[in-house]
């Protein structure tokens, strides 16, 4: 009688693996990857009382230009003559670029004294104007 039981149960069994066979698999993802760039934001640069004390002032630079620097603890404001200042930011000790990167300016190069500024006069043209100067007499 027992033999019996097992038959049924058997069949059973082998029948719910047949069913599994017939299964269809799981459909393809069809929505599109999308991709996601993530930039860190700049780092902040602080600038240093030491390192504003050795900047702040007056420049004469080589074309004949008179360049005044103030700072503050995360930018500086330079001044040509009598034009507008430009904003700077501080991206490394004593290097600061504007905030379309068309004008850098790197202090204490050479002796200390040193400052060099280069810029793009037009961007309709390929070209960099690089400027250097002393620190006038204070």
């Amino acid at each position: 009688m027992r033999p019996l039981l097992l038959l049924p149960a058997s069949l059973l069994l082998i029948a719910t693996g047949a069913d599994a066979q017939t299964m269809s698999y799981p459909p393809p993802d069809t929505a599109p990857i999308a991709s996601v760039q993530v930039s860190a934001p700049a780092k902040v640069v602080r600038i240093r009382p030491t390192e504003a004390r050795k900047i702040s002032g007056a420049y004469d630079m080589s074309n004949g230009w008179n360049l005044r620097v103030s700072t503050t603890s995360r930018y500086i404001d330079a001044t040509i003559d009598d034009e507008q200042p430009i904003r700077l930011a501080a991206v490394a000790p004593y290097r600061f670029v504007s905030g379309d990167g068309n004008v850098t300016m790197e202090f204490n190069r050479g002796d200390g004294d040193d400052m060099r500024m280069s810029y793009v006069p037009d961007l309709r043209l390929g070209q960099r104007i690089v400027l250097e100067s002393r620190m006038a007499q204070r």
